[in-house]
């Protein structure tokens, strides 16, 4: 009795490694699905392939590599991280960056322009339209009705 129970178990820890190895393995001729989900010819081989390793007694990093080596990279849906993968990996983090540097820039700029007015003014030199607009909405207060805090005292009733 205790024998089986021995051999159940074991079963189970086979099923559920193999379904935690085939869930993160695409199907070759699918390409969106994992061998888990496929119902492929392919995808029922490597199924039965991950089962009859793991039964031999190879680790879960083994497997990986075995199918890695024989299917390619392409075959796992986690790709390693190396030098070919960076600029994939890090793409967001540099779009991100030069976005925050373009911003940054503009930011200064603006308050260049405006030191660069108030020295004009100061000099005698005529501003333009547009500049005369700049510097009076940076010089003119805003209305005491609309102010944040005012309309957040308004919003909380007092």
């Amino acid at each position: 009795m205790e024998n089986k129970d021995d051999e159940t178990k074991k079963s189970q820890v086979v099923e559920a490694r193999a379904r935690n190895i085939s869930h993160n393995v695409r199907c070759t001729e699918c390409g969106s699905q994992s061998i888990e989900d496929s119902q492929a010819d392919i995808a029922i081989l490597l199924r039965k392939l991950i089962r009859d390793e793991i039964q031999s007694g190879k680790s879960d990093k083994e497997i990986y590599k075995k199918l890695e080596e024989e299917y390619g990279e392409t075959v796992l849906y986690a790709p390693k991280f190396d030098l070919q993968t960076a600029a994939l990996w890090l793409s967001p983090l540099l779009v991100a960056g030069a976005a925050a540097g373009v911003w940054g820039y503009k930011k200064h700029r603006q308050k260049t322009n405006v030191h660069i007015m108030a020295l004009n003014l100061v000099r005698g030199v005529p501003l333009t339209p547009k500049e005369k607009e700049t510097m009076l909405d940076l010089l003119i207060p805003p209305p005491q009705g609309l102010t944040p805090s005012s309309l957040w005292s308004r919003w909380r009733g007092r």
